[in-house]
């Protein structure tokens, strides 16, 4: 069978070059697998439909609706205007509001790219404008917006959960310390290049303004404190509480702000299905290609392999480290844990490694992958939005990832530091 699976890899990569789309590709080699293994070929069609019939998995199309009903209602300008007030005075203020204002809105959508696209339109315009280079404003954005699969709600980490049937609950919590730390260390970059560039600032608002802002912007910001209260206190589970968010996004565009019409919802509806199908093409591929490398032995038989050859736990992730940074570099995040969660968990239990802290560990190094050449889906994102090419964008975000890297690495090398939070609420 693994020489068999090894001849369905071909078949994929071949789909691949000839440019088929991911999920067509993964649903091809499950049925090249069948075929050539002499199976009935109505077992693609029932792996695929078992893939979905998950209840964690109903909160994927949730969240990525309220994302959108967020960004039609333009609440993300309230977090950005909140932001400002508070770190602006600073050197570099726009630019640690912009890692603050990501940081806050992560809270609420927990995805880069829409972060990119949301709050990241606003950061970088008020950055050009005020003199910042337009290629430090693009990284600067670009940089914070990978907070947002790390810290709850992350689709990343439902998908994760659901693939690896691990806590949900368990995986949210686990990223609030390495989000804050992404956080505080992109701060801290800012500062040095705000001194290096000389980055400007503007007044400090006054506790007056801070109220007004915070005034503005209360019912916003209350979202995550909604949202992580309920999990956290039993009152709604993870799944559920994509629905609550759903629901309290409307009442916000609609009741709180009134920007959001009723003429707005078509377009919102249509560009929710269009990425909901997106992702759930791609979890029904995986359920099936997951059901062949499971026939075929591949994690029973790469797990003793590992194990043979790598004899620390530390050894292990730090390899695990640098191919997951090498797979997102070229593949997007959601398609990278579907296809490796079954062969890479396996391993990782083995050698004793939490499957909570792993699944962190897997999203984060993927994440850093969009942005990276030469995929780098959110380097598209900002280099339009600034209006720079996008080989200029690969050049610049470079030293930005340096303080990622390093959160990367404690967050591998101490465990602490993402068990910490899920062990003090759940327990052991």
């Amino acid at each position: 069978m693994t020489e068999l699976m090894l001849e369905i890899a071909g078949v994929w990569l071949i789909a691949i070059l000839a440019g088929l789309p991911l999920f067509a590709a993964m649903g091809l080699a499950g049925f090249a697998f069948v075929g050539l293994g002499g199976l009935s070929g109505t077992i693609v069609p029932q792996k695929m439909t078992q893939a979905m019939n998950s209840f964690p998995i109903v909160a994927a199309p949730l969240y990525i609706f309220m994302g959108n009903v967020l960004a039609a209602a333009r609440i993300n300008d309230r977090i950005v205007g909140f932001a400002t007030s508070l770190v602006g005075w600073l050197r570099g203020g726009y630019a640690h509001a912009s890692v603050l204002a990501s940081t806050i809105f992560a809270g609420m959508v927990g995805s880069a790219v829409a972060d990119a696209a949301g709050v990241g339109a606003i950061e970088i315009r008020s950055m050009k404008r005020v003199g910042y280079r337009p290629d430090t404003a693009a990284c600067i954005t670009a940089a914070a917006a990978t907070i947002g699969p790390i810290v709850p709600p992350s689709l990343p980490m439902v998908l994760y959960g659901v693939t690896a049937d691990v806590s949900i609950g368990r995986l949210f919590l686990a990223g609030l310390v390495p989000g804050a730390l992404m956080s505080v260390s992109l701060m801290l970059m800012v500062a040095v290049v705000a001194r290096q560039q000389g980055l400007p600032s503007h007044g400090f608002a006054g506790l007056r303004g801070i109220w007004t802002a915070f005034k503005n912007g209360f019912w916003a910001l209350l979202a995550p404190v909604i949202l992580l209260g309920g999990m956290f206190s039993g009152t709604f589970t993870p799944t559920e509480a994509a629905a609550v968010a759903g629901c309290y996004a409307l009442i916000l565009g609609f009741g709180v702000y009134r920007t959001l019409k009723l003429d707005m919802l078509q377009g919102i509806i249509v560009n929710t299905v269009e990425m909901t199908g997106v992702v759930m093409a791609l979890v029904m591929a995986a359920g099936a290609l997951g059901w062949c490398m499971s026939v075929s032995r591949i994690p029973q038989t790469v797990t003793p392999l590992l194990v043979s050859v790598i004899h620390s736990p530390i050894v292990f992730l730090l390899a695990c480290n640098l191919l997951l940074l090498f797979v997102g570099c070229f593949m997007e995040t959601l398609a990278a844990l579907l296809i490796l969660v079954p062969i890479m968990v396996p391993a990782a239990l083995s050698y004793g490694v939490d499957p909570v802290q792993f699944g962190v560990i897997m999203i984060f190094n993927l994440i850093l992958g969009t942005i990276h050449p030469p995929i780098g889906v959110v380097l598209f994102v900002t280099s339009k939005i600034a209006e720079i090419s996008y080989e200029a964008m690969s050049r610049a975000i470079l030293p930005w990832l340096v303080p990622l890297l390093i959160v990367l690495l404690a967050i591998t090398l101490w465990s602490p530091l993402t068990l910490f939070m899920p062990e003090l609420v759940f327990g052991h």
